[in-house]
């Protein structure tokens, strides 16, 4: 089952990541009001990472499934628990959304989906440390908001 899910969002990403090459000419950001709508989610949500990871958590459905290309599929458990110990252990972590990477689709019936490149940085011997990471973030419309069902984290 794992493996189904697994291969299911697999392809999933290469369609999404396939159709948004074939399109970032002519559609970068055709819908303003969405681009603006998930920009704001995004940096909602990202301030709490910066400064308080429970209210973070709000963010993320009980349903999630973590996709990463060195750690593999986790679940929400593992995730919430996972980003309570790396912010404990890195306090001075932040993280910044690289907005020119970022493009939004919607996904019909379902939500949205969120395409970009973001930074993370924290302090290592005295000097600022920063990786350049790409996701696809699913946002789907719930009785308590918006929240995150599937992250795929790749090219790390």
């Amino acid at each position: 089952m794992r493996t189904l899910r697994f291969i299911t969002a697999l392809l999933l990403a290469i369609v999404v990541f396939g159709a948004a090459h074939a399109q970032q000419a002519n559609q970068k950001h055709p819908d303003k009001e969405l681009f603006a709508f998930v920009l704001k989610l995004d940096s909602s949500w990202f301030s709490h990472f910066n400064k308080n990871i429970d209210s973070f958590s709000s963010y993320v459905d009980s349903s999630l499934e973590f996709y990463h290309d060195r750690g593999g599929l986790t679940f929400y458990a593992d995730n919430i628990a996972a980003f309570k110990r790396m912010k404990a252990a890195t306090p001075d972590l932040t993280r910044e959304l690289l907005v020119e990477t970022m493009e939004v689709y919607v996904i019909p019936n379902f939500g949205i989906v969120q395409i970009a490149q973001h930074r993370f940085c924290h302090k290592e011997n005295g000097k600022m440390d920063c990786g350049v990471f790409k996701f696809i973030h699913t946002w789907k419309k719930t009785d308590q908001g918006w929240k995150v069902t599937r992250i795929i984290s790749v090219d790390h």
